[in-house]
């Protein structure tokens, strides 16, 4: 290993600092002592830093050896058919496109995978081992995926997360951390992670204990809601929706008097979906002294006092004093006092009538649109279909919105309290009245696959705008809902649809070849959701 330039004294101490300084500057800089400058200086320099990284590595002690990983948790359930497990790896596999603004004729991949996966969880499939990585890849990337991935990847991905930094968030996203829940016919055990677990563990323990016993949480919550934290008491106190009940209410007016604002108001709001409760009593008192109905003119009109001040009985039944910028506090007391007031008292107070015929009474000087608004937002509050259907009106009405529907989002909101057909059946009217510029987000709270009149409206918009020659990229976010959402059986009232037609004179430029290309790639997407399904089921016809 010496070479001829190699110095005979040892290096002294501190000469590893030497030897990297020296190969820092260079040898024609600086050399070492004992070693003539010139072209043997460089190995000169490497040489003493081979014997000094020997020393080195010779004077360690050799350290204690980790202790080996636990072996990775069995998964009981029923292994993947091959052709579905060959599909989840073929799902995995694809990555998002460059971004070039033009998607192409070919099914993306990547938003079939949470459709995938949420069959392949009702049939209680477990994954491939050596899928788990790319699983577990897929869903750090995207936050949505991850209730559904990490249900399907089970417990071998909390295994893998305690072992991968970058899988950590696994840990986070699971119910307690991914630790397992103690038997909940253990008290004992109960008591133990209720008193000394982390907090992610103890809201999951709390969750579960409440889907099975909810007045056993709310008893639980109670021994320690004094000394918890006042964000922690928010996340408490919300776990109470689920399962949500008269035997509450004890529970919840004690919190109206927390020292957190956010905990009064969260408990408010619970309180006034109990439509028997004592704060929901008072909420219809302070509303019904606000709303009258006037006979002094030629028809019945509804008049509103908003309330002229926010005592601290109404704030402490939850309404928020201040009100938000550009918004009048008269009316914005007036709107949650509303809201938080039983829907079922307005006909008696307002002459027996149904809520059709309430919400259709005209509403003086410019009160409507706050009254209906509050109406609407009671109406989701307290999932009255009823309401719900009134304030809706029909689909086919001017603007598509009935007296209370202010905005598509109320709509939405409004459609999710009434049942998957009947939702389904308003939409498709309001597609076929309307088109489907403004249906976006009212075709996202419909159950999935659409199905019957909801499908056949959206292939019909779809064909209505390409032949319209309508600017075309306006309808890109439909047609991928429609690539995830509708009825793989549709495929086949689509064929007629993939041939490119002549290009009206007033279309833009290149639609009618964009629009061909769309009709293309929903047509392939279906066939392939509906092969995807028949893998799953372990169907010979399935081609992989």
């Amino acid at each position: 290993m010496n070479s001829p330039s190699l110095p005979v004294d040892s290096p002294a101490p501190g000469a590893w600092e030497e030897l990297v300084t020296t190969a820092l500057l260079g040898t024609d800089r600086r050399t070492l002592p004992g070693c003539p400058p010139g072209q043997e200086a460089p190995v000169a320099l490497l040489d003493l830093a081979a014997v000094e990284t020997v020393r080195r590595r010779a004077g360690l002690r050799p350290a204690r050896a980790a202790e080996r990983p636990q072996p990775a948790p069995e998964d009981p359930r029923p292994a993947l058919p091959p052709a579905a497990a060959r599909r989840l790896a073929l799902l995995l596999a694809d990555r998002p496109g460059t971004g070039s603004g033009r998607r192409g004729s070919a099914p993306d991949l990547m938003e079939l995978l949470p459709q995938w996966l949420a069959a392949a969880n009702e049939r209680g499939f477990a994954p491939p081992p050596q899928a788990l990585p790319a699983l577990l890849d897929a869903a750090r990337g995207r936050t949505d995926l991850r209730p559904a991935a990490l249900t399907f990847a089970g417990p071998r991905a909390m295994w893998l997360a305690r072992l991968n930094p970058d899988w950590r968030f696994a840990l986070r996203t699971a119910p307690g951390g991914g630790a397992a829940q103690p038997a909940l016919e253990d008290p004992a055990q109960v008591e133990q992670l209720w008193q000394e677990g982390l907090f992610a563990e103890r809201v999951a323990l709390l969750a579960a204990i409440r889907a099975r016993e909810p007045s056993a949480a709310r008893e639980l919550l109670a021994t320690t809601w004094a000394t918890e934290r006042a964000e922690d008491r928010l996340m408490f106190l919300d776990s109470l929706r689920n399962g949500l009940g008269p035997a509450d209410e004890p529970f919840l007016e004690q919190a109206l008097g927390d020292r957190s604002r956010n905990v009064r108001a969260t408990a408010a709001e619970l309180l006034s979906a109990l439509p028997g409760s004592a704060l929901a009593a008072r909420m219809a008192v302070r509303a019904g002294a606000c709303v009258a109905v006037d006979h002094t003119g030629d028809a019945p009109t509804l008049t509103v006092e908003a309330p002229h001040e926010c005592d601290a009985a109404m704030e402490r039944d939850g309404v928020v004093a201040k009100a938000p910028p550009g918004r009048g506090e008269r009316s914005w007391w007036f709107g949650q006092l509303v809201e938080a007031a039983p829907l079922g008292t307005w006909p008696g107070r307002l002459g027996g009538r149904t809520p059709d015929e309430i919400v259709a009474l005209p509403v003086g000087d410019d009160w409507q649109g706050e009254l209906h608004a509050a109406w609407c937002r009671a109406a989701v509050r307290q999932g009255d279909a009823e309401w719900a259907r009134a304030l809706l009106g029909s689909p086919a009405a001017p603007e598509a919105g009935g007296p209370g529907a202010v905005s598509l989002a109320e709509r939405a909101k409004l459609l999710a309290t009434l049942d998957a057909g009947e939702r389904a059946e308003w939409v498709a009217g309001f597609i076929a009245t309307h088109g489907l510029s403004e249906a976006f987000q009212l075709l996202g709270v419909c159950a999935v696959p659409w199905g019957g009149p909801l499908g056949r409206a959206v292939v019909d918009a779809l064909n209505i705008a390409r032949d319209a020659g309508s600017y075309p990229w306006s309808f890109s976010g439909v047609m991928g809902l429609a690539e995830r959402c509708l009825d793989p059986s549709e495929a086949g009232r689509l064929d007629g649809l993939l041939a490119i037609p002549d290009e009206p004179e007033d279309a833009s430029p290149g639609a009618t070849g964009y629009w061909a290309e769309s009709f293309q790639r929903l047509v392939t997407t279906l066939r392939l959701r509906a092969t995807m399904i028949a893998e799953l089921n372990g169907s010979e016809a399935a081609r992989a």
